[in-house]
């Protein structure tokens, strides 16, 4: 599986929103796709407005198959990008 990026722009009005949107994610990803796409992690963003955004990491077969987990899930997904590769500046904080 390669690693993608999905940025996830003025989504969500609520942090409960959010919350709800996360559980369907993972529902359709766990239950239902799990041997394409596997959500690593999610950056949530303030957008301009006041919106929740997202930033969000995953692995998957294809850029295909991670954008058919957003819609399947209801998500929006404005963006779908391959990562190529990682530069380390130091480990993620704790």
């Amino acid at each position: 599986m390669d690693t993608y990026v999905i940025r996830r722009r003025e989504g969500w009005r609520s942090p409960a929103e959010l919350q709800e949107a996360a559980e369907r994610s993972r529902h359709v990803g766990d239950e239902e796709m799990g041997d394409d796409i596997s959500w690593i992690r999610s950056y949530v963003v303030e957008e301009e407005g006041g919106t929740l955004g997202t930033i969000c990491i995953y692995q998957g077969t294809s850029a295909e198959k991670v954008a058919e987990h957003a819609t399947r899930a209801g998500l929006p997904a404005d963006e779908v990008l391959k990562v190529v590769d990682t530069v380390l500046v130091r480990a993620d904080p704790a």
